[in-house]
């Protein structure tokens, strides 16, 4: 029981309402607050990232991720060092001994709607490979691969990474 001090009378403010899921997209945000936390389980820990929402009409919103780096699980363990290595890719900070280094600097998270209902962070990429929130482009058509006649003393192109382009989290 807690004495609030006098009587609070709610017809005089105005009540919350529940926030819906951002729709899935790309949003630059920053983190703004991170901390280790022990697992429900107590046989880990994982960092927990609270990152605001930059621009657009969503500015202000928060998002959340959670990287299980101290865990009996080896694959959540390697899939969140692939999400930290993420996070330190687009910020182009290799290396951190303090997750407070990670923090009000831009970068963009690829948000999605889970089965159960909630938003998640798909994947990390720095803010110069954005696309504009909500664009739902169709997929490029596949061509075969036609080799361009050999020009005297050309370079052949460098090899490109397939997978999910700019975007570094995978395996979830």
């Amino acid at each position: 029981m807690a004495n609030l001090g006098g009587t609070f009378d709610a017809s005089q403010v105005e009540p919350s309402k529940p926030q819906e899921n951002l729709p899935p997209g790309e949003y630059r945000v920053q983190i703004i607050h991170s901390e280790m936390r022990v697992t429900k389980a107590g046989t880990g820990q994982y960092l927990w990232l609270e990152m605001d929402i930059l621009d657009g009409v969503h500015t202000g919103r928060k998002v959340y991720d959670r990287l299980n780096l101290i865990n009996p699980n080896q694959q959540a363990v390697e899939i969140s060092q692939r999400a930290l290595s993420a996070i330190c890719h687009a910020l182009g900070r290799m290396q951190v001994q303090d997750s407070e280094d990670l923090h009000f600097q831009p970068l963009m998270v690829k948000v999605a709607v889970s089965k159960s209902g909630y938003n998640e962070i798909k994947g990390y990429k720095p803010v110069g490979n954005a696309t504009p929130p909500r664009a739902q482009a169709a997929p490029p058509v596949q061509q075969p691969y036609q080799q361009p006649p050999a020009q005297p003393g050309a370079q052949p192109p460098p090899p490109t990474a397939s997978g999910d382009g700019p975007w570094r989290r995978m395996g979830q």
